[in-house]
């Protein structure tokens, strides 16, 4: 171990949650009763779910994907995530979006999750796409209209 990851400086960086203001573009997500686990609330895996959903959404509303026809796809090469309080069924979600890095060809993005009117994340976390052709899964570089829209989420 090193002296980074000693007990003390690990405490020290505990993740919290964050307020609305952290989140540039807010999309709702309703729970499914399927989404629940035997404990009563949403499934950790779930989440993952959302951060997808909710990015991608965004992404196609906005006209930068297209998943069906479009040369370009992400693919998520990192992911992660911070649980703060339960969610679970029925009730709506709001998932805020943020950009935290762009390179070339990837973004790393951020996602809130909140109980609907809520003030701080019920969890957060974040996952990496890199953006590479269809065909041969190699990296492409953002597209003018892609960068712009991504500069909103910052």
């Amino acid at each position: 171990m090193t002296t980074a990851d000693s007990p003390s400086n690990l405490a020290s960086t505990k993740p919290e949650a964050l307020p609305r203001s952290a989140y540039r573009v807010f999309r709702p997500i309703t729970t499914r009763w399927m989404d629940n686990d035997v404990y009563g609330h949403v499934n950790n895996v779930v989440y993952y779910s959302w951060f997808d959903t909710a990015v991608n959404a965004h992404l196609i509303e906005q006209g930068v994907l297209n998943i069906h026809k479009g040369e370009t796809i992400g693919l998520v090469v990192e992911t992660h995530c911070n649980y703060f309080a339960p969610l679970a069924f029925p009730q709506t979600i709001e998932a805020g979006i943020r950009v935290a890095h762009r390179g070339s060809s990837s973004v790393r993005y951020e996602v809130g999750l909140f109980a609907q009117g809520e003030a701080l994340t019920a969890a957060r976390g974040h996952f990496v796409h890199v953006y590479v052709n269809k065909e041969t899964r190699r990296p492409q570089p953002l597209h003018n209209k892609f960068i712009q829209v991504l500069e909103t989420l910052i």
